[in-house]
């Protein structure tokens, strides 16, 4: 029988090894597995449906493909499981049972993983912080006062407390970078299209949002690009051409980089000199290794950015409240208040405004690509600070009391584009100003757990990369790796 320290020492390629050598079986995986979560979850709050009947029929099963007989969890938001509910953080989804599978899921049981639940996640994933009403916030299990960032913070946490090696997760504005930086973990972000969206939609947020996951070792990352773009999806908008060689092969094919680094926040709030100390530290032994490195960054304005990025979030909720009202029958208590917020900021927005901001998305990937003609990666912070406080990045209350008085009486969309609103949205903005540019861009991205605080907190440092970029990030990635190794690394719990 293998013990949780056996356990927690390998990534989930090292399980699968051990499973394919006959050292151990998929139901004692499995066993260590739900052990852990039962020991470790009621501090945490990561996971939100568990799975664990479903899990042992497979784990009895013959499994096979290159993570025959591993745990995993997978994110309760886009990432449905055939028969269950995708609750996606809101009471109003909690009881609706999915089809059929995703895509992503599909494959992920094609390799032969073993799925025991689903991870927390904001209200529609519309939060960097994991602290739906539904469910209750999901705290870090470095610091249980603090958010594991989101959304999808509920796999950041599962898999820093050793819960699984990997998680599911996705990210639609930093949704994987962010938690994989508050929680001293990797986290890539894959280019858009790459990764399949099926069979419910071809692309997520015009293709700004992907899915991946989040993990304790860059190999696990990389051979998890392997199955989720193992074969091509017929119904996605773009056909992909496939490296030469698996990303697994890529990872371990580090070459010499030119690139340029930033510490200023986009949208011009402050920064925390932690988060600047870890960019200036990752500089420092990117250089070590080799690197060319220099302070540069594109000439994009990016606070307009941040502006398009939230008028493409703001409709996109709108539209979801909208759907899920008329199928379920939902009424306005099901959802968030912020929730109802956002989304009647979006029902403000006219057409012509809104095709003008998804029109400057083309200027941003051209402003890019010439700092990238230039440059192999930009490195900036993840995060502007260290994770936040469970509760800091509430709505104030005075806001909250009007916004509620203003629905009642039907005039909640007044409230948005007010000076209030906007200070409450740079607000939550001003500690994850960095990610949505990849997205925007639909280039690929990563956060590197390079760096901790005084106090012991993780501080992850991102890199942009190219389009295609994704074998270059994970070779780099797991150069940082082996130079200043983290898995090893665990929290105290």
């Amino acid at each position: 029988m293998m013990n949780y320290a056996e356990y927690r020492a390998q990534d989930a390629m090292g399980l699968a090894e051990s499973v394919a050598r006959g050292e151990v079986s998929p139901d004692e995986l499995l066993d260590v597995a739900i052990a852990r979560a039962e020991a470790v979850d009621g501090a945490l709050n990561a996971i939100v449906l568990p799975m664990h009947e479903l899990a042992r029929e497979r784990a009895k099963k013959p499994l096979t493909g290159p993570f025959a007989g591993v745990p995993f969890l997978i994110k309760d938001l886009s990432q449905d499981y055939a028969g269950l509910p995708t609750g996606s953080g809101s009471r109003s989804l909690r009881h609706r049972p999915a089809e059929r599978h995703s895509e992503v899921v599909d494959r992920w049981l094609d390799s032969g993983l073993v799925i025991f639940g689903k991870t927390n996640t904001p209200e529609f994933g519309a939060k960097g912080i994991t602290e739906p009403e539904a469910n209750g916030p999901t705290r870090n299990p470095w610091d249980l006062t603090r958010t594991p960032g989101g959304s999808s913070g509920g796999a950041a946490a599962a898999v820093a407390a050793g819960i699984v090696p990997v998680a599911g997760a996705s990210d639609g504005g930093g949704s994987i970078r962010i938690p994989a930086a508050c929680c001293g973990l990797f986290g890539l972000k894959p280019g858009r299209g790459l990764v399949p969206a099926g069979p419910s939609v071809a692309e997520h947020l015009h293709g700004a949002a992907t899915e991946g996951v989040i993990s304790r070792s860059v190999r696990d990352s990389a051979a998890m690009l392997d199955v989720l773009t193992s074969r091509p999806d017929a119904a996605g908008p773009y056909l992909h051409a496939r490296p030469e060689l698996p990303y697994t092969e890529l990872a371990r094919r580090p070459r010499t980089l030119r690139i340029g680094f930033s510490t200023r926040s986009p949208i011009d709030t402050e920064v925390d000199p932690q988060a600047v100390a870890a960019v200036e530290d990752a500089a420092v032994l990117l250089r070590h290794l080799g690197h060319d490195v220099e302070p540069a960054e594109p000439e994009i304005d990016q606070r307009q950015l941040a502006l398009d990025f939230l008028a493409m979030w703001t409709t996109q909720l709108a539209h979801t409240v909208d759907g899920i009202r008329r199928s379920t029958g939902a009424g306005p208590e099901d959802f968030e208040l912020d929730t109802h917020l956002l989304a009647a900021a979006g029902r403000k927005l006219k057409a012509p405004a809104y095709y003008a901001a998804h029109d400057r998305w083309n200027t941003y990937s051209r402003q890019l690509a010439s700092f990238h003609s230039r440059y192999d990666l930009l490195l900036t912070p993840t995060l502007a600070r260290p994770a936040v406080r469970i509760g800091e990045l509430d709505t104030p209350r005075p806001v909250r009391a009007v916004a509620r008085t203003l629905m009642r009486v039907g005039l909640l969309g007044a409230l948005a584009g007010t000076r209030a609103w906007e200070s409450a949205v740079i607000a939550n903005l001003a500690a994850t100003p960095y990610t949505q540019l990849a997205n925007i861009t639909g280039r690929p991205a990563m956060s590197v757990p390079t760096y901790r605080t005084p106090e012991g907190l993780p501080l992850g440092v991102q890199f942009v990369g190219p389009l295609g970029g994704e074998g270059t990030l994970l070779a780099l990635a797991a150069r940082i790796e082996a130079e200043r190794p983290w898995a090893h690394l665990e929290p105290s719990l």
